[in-house]
């Protein structure tokens, strides 16, 4: 339902400048997020899943970037708030997840201090109920000894506290909308289980939405329920997770869900996907921008303007590519040849 709707990309474009020029690392993104729905954003790196998150809370030098479109919530255009205006909804309506907790937690405050900053902003609790509910936070988000770890600073902490403080800091204010960006980056397999439990714990719990911007497609395939697939800079497929798993379209969806080690497999050979992401400069802004790494795929085959077309409810695809889409082997004379999906 349309009342559901938190969050709505309208034609996103977002461009960094280079010498003189502006070239988009964000090309035409549409998305919705609704309430209590994890939305996954994947794709490999380089491919705008970060930009596009920043963006949305506007994270950016606006000096040396460009950006045209529509962020809109609560009827507001977030690409067109002041810096003031933006501080208002950071942390109290949406909040974000970084990648890397040593970097983004400040190295000289302590702990429990980070987590206070967004309820005095955002808050008119006294100073004795801040400093309680830090601990209710830190206690919520799995951490034993919320008094020790209230006074320490970030670098006596394991990455996964770190993590967790991250995610303390991110729900003190009960936001509608949470960013999480690799929010399991460098943690050990175990951790990772229990920060992806604890976000989908903490998201029943408020209601509120998750944008999780991830290049695993584990943590997809176990926590999200929509997938939007990214590739230089443009969405190239969306669908329910389920749907994208049990019949994904495009040529790049495929690859990527093709190139997974499997444990049934009898060859020690792994699947790559053919070629490189092309640089944000040298982009080809016209046409099937995956269409240099499937060379074997006719050219006719391939929109000139390709759009996002849906195939089925909710499943939409970019480009006619995938009609006519294969795996192939190269042989030693430099030729294809077809080999089993």
């Amino acid at each position: 339902m349309e009342t559901d709707v938190l969050l709505r990309i309208k034609d996103l474009h977002i461009g960094f400048r280079i010498n003189e020029s502006f070239y988009n690392a964000v090309d035409g993104v549409s998305l919705t997020l609704r309430k209590n729905e994890i939305l996954a954003i994947v794709g490999e790196s380089g491919c705008g899943k970060s930009t596009l998150a920043t963006s949305i809370i506007g994270l950016f030098d606006r000096s040396n970037t460009r950006i045209q479109g529509e962020i809109l919530f609560k009827n507001k255009n977030l690409a067109t708030l002041t810096e003031d205006q933006l501080n208002d909804i950071r942390g109290l309506d949406i909040s974000m997840i970084f990648q890397d907790p040593l970097s983004a937690l400040n190295p000289l405050m302590r702990i429990g201090e980070q987590i206070e900053e967004g309820l005095i902003y955002h808050t008119k609790f006294s100073s004795h109920d801040r400093k309680r509910k830090v601990l209710e936070l830190l206690k919520q988000v799995g951490i034993q000894n919320p008094n020790r770890v209230s006074r320490q600073f970030p670098h006596q902490l394991s990455g996964g506290m770190r993590q967790r403080v991250m995610i303390a800091i991110a729900i003190s204010c009960k936001p509608k909308i949470i960013i999480a960006d690799e929010p399991t980056t460098a943690l050990d397999v175990t951790i990772q289980a229990q920060i992806l439990d604890l976000l989908v714990e903490m998201q029943q719990e408020t209601g509120a939405g998750i944008i999780l911007i991830t290049h695993d497609l584990g943590i997809v395939a176990e926590v999200a329920n929509r997938v939007a697939v990214m590739y230089a800079g443009e969405i190239i497929e969306e669908a329910p997770v389920k749907e994208l798993f049990l019949y994904p379209k495009h040529p790049y969806t495929r690859s990527l869900l093709h190139s997974i080690p499997q444990m049934n497999s009898y060859t020690n050979r792994l699947n790559a996907i053919e070629g490189m992401v092309p640089s944000l400069k040298y982009l080809p802004r016209l046409g099937c921008r995956f269409s240099s790494r499937i060379p074997w795929i006719r050219k006719e085959a391939h929109e000139k303007r390709p759009a996002l077309h849906e195939i089925s409810p909710g499943h939409f695809v970019r480009c006619t590519c995938w009609k006519e889409f294969h795996f192939n082997k190269v042989k030693g004379d430099g030729t294809y040849e077809l080999y089993a999906n």
